[in-house]
């Protein structure tokens, strides 16, 4: 399986511009790119879309996004 990864709205673009300079035949997309939740999309709607999607998400949010995917998890979901 290949790892896809969708980057939220706090992770700089720069990242995603730098990962697919080095490696082209990754798929990192972020929030708000066509066929990805919008801006402003609530964090457990994302975790929802990454899981449905097969998904990585890359994030700094170490503030609301633990508690979100501690939820998440508990819930019976997973993420890949």
């Amino acid at each position: 399986m290949t790892l896809r990864y969708l980057l939220d709205e706090n992770v700089d673009s720069a990242y995603q511009i730098q990962l697919l300079r080095r490696n082209p035949s990754l798929t990192v997309l972020s929030v708000g790119d066509p066929g990805t939740p919008p801006k402003s999309t609530l964090d457990p709607d994302i975790l929802y879309w990454c899981e449905e999607h097969g998904f990585v998400l890359v994030t700094n949010n170490r503030s609301s996004m633990p508690v979100h995917l501690t939820d998440h998890i508990n819930q019976g979901r997973h993420v890949p």
